[in-house]
């Protein structure tokens, strides 16, 4: 996905060192590009590393020399290079961007329609979607109107940061699918997407963006240029699985979502009969799973082991490779099984979600080698049956490639079905496809999260939840989907 931080400071050799460091913090956020950018008032130095083999410290540290200015702006991408230094009426800038751009290419399309303007920041035939949003900015006589017409013409979602010679403007997306904070600290403010990068720089959160909102930090304060609309659809996935667990998100910390998320799993549990007695112990998946596992182990009174542990040293980000085979061969070397620990046991495994489930069918499958006795699962969310349209989770286009798709592919086996059959948790279909999962990955017993337990679990107004990726509707609170799927393929 990718995230961002900025600083805008009274002391040079802070500005910098803590650019360094915050946007280090967003590390478990993207793998691909890394890139800082200060401005001294007059001029910007910048810096753009490649990072999917190369922790970020590693390759910024001797660039932190070349980095003079009282202001910059830094991000972690899973994409494109960032930051852009642009020079347009406006005056030079600097830019980046998190989001997805659905009409990314209607956009290039009116702007190729002007005949006075070109992309030249492309990676093959694919825009850099950053120059793109540079570019609808452009259009405006100021930044503020600029900003506007950019965040209008979108389909999808955009945050930024835009560093000038005179400041930062700080914008969360319109509907607010991510967080931005700003905090305050002694020589001056910073804003960051993981409210984690504050707490050893010595800042505090003065108050998160609301969606669509506008600001322009200075060393001076903090000018509101557009205030909040009154709609906010923040991704329920950040608290689950993608955000870091000493942040903050509409003032609900992630680590303690995730243990009420395991805390639910286990009344469900109880509720249905299922006694301390069928589990020797609970355990989570590397990382997010472990705290979802706690959460569970704690309501239900059962112990929590490590029948696994995950190797740090070199393969320290939660990210994995874009190519498939090294990321199996990666996802099998991070988790090494402590077989004194798995030898004849019942197992009971928290995790975030299943995706594809190929990894994780593997992990069990290592698992029950090394002498499981019997492997159930509990999964933080409920089945996932979309692919993300707001945020790039994902690079991959083809909902096919979900477990429930291929469930389903297999159960149908006809060449159209109805999704709202299986995504209705008190449906039949819905139950079929539950048992089709737990047969393909070979577990004992699999329960997901129910939508409502996970929108109560993490304490945000379901109406402010996005939860399009298991339901195709935005929110939870209202919710209609009668969509005929095509089959394209039979797994």
């Amino acid at each position: 996905m990718g995230g961002f931080f900025g600083v805008v400071s009274d002391s040079n050799e802070e500005c910098a060192m803590h650019l360094f460091y915050g946007t280090d913090y967003h590390c478990h956020l993207g793998t691909r590009r890394g890139g800082l950018v200060v401005s001294d008032g007059g001029c910007f130095s910048r810096v753009i590393h490649d990072i999917s083999n190369t922790q970020f410290r590693s390759k910024f540290d001797a660039d932190l020399v070349k980095l003079n200015g009282h202001s910059g702006i830094g991000v972690i991408s899973n994409n494109e290079d960032q930051p852009l230094i642009i020079g347009s009426h406006l005056g030079s800038y600097a830019i980046v961007t998190v989001g997805f751009i659905r009409n990314a290419d209607e956009l290039a399309k009116k702007a190729f329609e002007k005949r006075c303007v070109h992309f030249s920041e492309m990676s093959g035939s694919e825009l850099n979607s950053t120059e793109l949003v540079a570019t609808l900015i452009n259009q405006g006589a100021s930044f503020e109107e600029g900003i506007k017409i950019a965040m209008e013409q979108i389909e999808g979602s955009i945050s930024m940061l835009i560093l000038t010679h005179k400041g930062i403007y700080a914008v969360r997306d319109k509907l607010g699918r991510v967080s931005v904070t700003v905090g305050e600290g002694q020589n001056g403010y910073a804003v960051t997407m993981e409210t984690c990068a504050f707490y050893n720089l010595g800042y505090e959160a003065q108050r998160e963006l609301g969606s669509g909102e506008v600001v322009f930090i200075t060393r001076d304060g903090i000018e509101q240029i557009k205030p909040p609309g009154d709609r906010t659809q923040i991704c329920s996935f950040l608290w689950i699985y993608y955000g870091y667990p000493a942040s903050d998100y509409e003032g609900i910390n992630v680590e303690h979502s995730r243990y009420c998320c395991g805390a639910k799993l286990a009344l469900r549990d109880i509720k249905e009969d299922i006694y301390i007695e069928e589990f020797d112990f609970a355990a989570g998946i590397p990382d997010s799973g472990v705290a979802h596992a706690l959460g569970y182990s704690q309501k239900k009174r059962i112990q929590y082991s490590r029948p696994f542990v995950k190797y740090t040293p070199t393969w320290a980000r939660s990210f994995l490779p874009q190519n498939l085979t090294a990321r199996e061969l990666v996802a099998k070397m991070k988790l090494i099984p402590i077989q004194r620990l798995t030898q004849g046991k019942r197992i009971l495994f928290c995790d975030d979600s299943i995706v594809s489930g190929t990894q994780l069918k593997d992990t069990l499958q290592r698992i029950y080698a090394y002498g499981a006795k019997e492997i159930h699962m509990r999964l933080a969310c409920p089945p996932l049956f979309f692919r993300c349209n707001y945020l790039p989770f994902s690079r991959s286009k083809s909902e096919s490639d979900l477990v429930t798709r291929k469930t389903i592919a297999k159960l149908e086996g006809n060449s159209k079905y109805n999704i709202e059959d299986y995504i209705d948790e008190k449906s039949d279909k819905h139950n079929a496809l539950l048992e089709g999962i737990r047969s393909r990955m070979n577990l004992t017993t699999l329960k997901f999260q129910r939508l409502k337990d996970m929108t109560d679990a993490l304490g945000v107004p379901a109406q402010n939840l996005c939860t399009y990726c298991w339901t195709g509707c935005d929110n939870a609170k209202s919710c209609s989907v009668n969509k005929s799927v095509e089959v394209t393929e039979t797994v």
